[in-house]
């Protein structure tokens, strides 16, 4: 059995995390959908209280209340828990440097967090978004001297191409800065696609995988019928429901909703809720850390929480499997075809290292 208090080591460092992370994007009011102070502290401390120490939020999150409320929720007991951050999302209308990835963003962003959290280091940072136009020596030796600073101890990186993030970590191991130790992602049954390049990445070049949206918005719980669909595309501005949010990330397709049914049908099996076993799910990659658990109520929480304790049978994986694969396209399964690996290693058997 799995407990919030059985750490695992995030990437290639030595700094110890549960295996489920607490998301604050429902921590306040202000896009209409998520939890006033008084239940986020409660869904705060249902989570500390058992053992988790792993904070997920982010500059902007609920327009930066939850960066606030977080602060106010950790006094008393900040050093024992580890608080990750992103920058990257514009903070100031009409001002174009207040947004993206460049150094001025950056390091403005991260001063407005601290003040938030009401503390002097940020124990992780991701840069949240890839922006494309930032170069990425810039990124990298500003995340650095913040390093160097001591107002950041570790970067990490979110929904950035794999061929950047791998180009980045080589950059950083040369140069002698600090590396990237944490991948931030989409990553559920409902979206498998980082398994071609983003996930084998991670593996190669030390990042632990930190899985957001592992239940697809909550297209996995179930709580949508094939009437839903009638949203279409939803809007791009986060407030107003989270029904828009499952709609505006793609969440909220035919496909999502024939992978939540099997796992509606193997929840029933395992006594188990649908979002236990979402959850579960992810947590069986190898490459992945701690998933990304976000309730609007201290009961969600708790009923994400019961993930741990899940437990399939082979069969169960493989149905799971089935309805949510997706190919991986090329080089890789022309890689693994018979005849290429024929032409490659003839008859000789090779034992791959552990």
């Amino acid at each position: 059995m799995t407990y919030l208090d059985t750490y695992r080591l995030l990437g290639r460092s030595g700094l110890r995390v549960s295996p489920l992370a607490l998301g604050t994007m429902t921590f306040g009011t202000e896009w209409g959908w998520g939890s006033d102070e008084d239940e986020s502290r409660r869904v705060f401390d249902t989570y500390v209280d058992r053992g988790g120490n792993f904070i997920d939020t982010a500059s902007q999150y609920t327009e930066g209340t939850a960066e606030t409320l977080v602060g106010e929720f950790a006094a008393g007991r900040r050093e024992q828990l580890v608080l990750a951050t992103k920058y990257t999302m514009a903070r100031r209308a009409g001002d174009p440097n207040s947004g993206g990835n460049h150094r001025k963003s950056m390091v403005q962003s991260v001063e407005s967090s601290l003040r938030r959290l009401n503390t002097d280091y940020i124990d992780l940072l991701y840069l949240h978004a890839w922006d494309f136009t930032t170069p990425v020596e810039e990124v990298l030796r500003a995340m650095d001297d913040l390093v160097r600073m001591g107002k950041v101890v570790y970067v990490g990186i979110s929904d950035t191409p794999a061929w950047q993030i791998s180009r980045m970590q080589a950059i950083a191991d040369l140069r002698g800065w600090a590396p990237l130790i944490a991948l931030q992602i989409e990553y559920s049954l409902a979206e498998r696609t980082v398994e071609r390049d983003l996930i084998p990445m991670a593996s190669e070049m030390g990042l632990g995988v930190i899985p957001w949206s592992p239940l697809a918005s909550g297209v996995l719980t179930g709580k949508y019928t094939r009437a839903d669909l009638e949203l279409g595309e939803g809007s791009a501005d986060p407030s107003g429901s989270r029904k828009n949010v499952a709609a505006a990330n793609g969440s909220l397709t035919e496909r999502a909703l024939g992978v939540a049914e099997v796992v509606k049908q193997v929840a029933a099996e395992v006594g188990a809720t649908p979002s236990q076993v979402a959850l579960a799910w992810t947590t069986l990659e190898p490459a992945v850390t701690a998933p990304i658990v976000g309730a609007r109520t201290a009961a969600q929480l708790e009923d994400n929480l019961g993930a741990l304790d899940v437990r399939f049978t082979e069969e169960q994986l493989v149905r799971l499997a089935e309805v949510s694969r997706v190919d991986l396209g090329f080089p890789h399964e022309f890689l693994m075809r018979p005849m290429t690996r024929q032409v490659m290693f003839g008859d000789a058997e090779i034992e791959l290292a552990r």
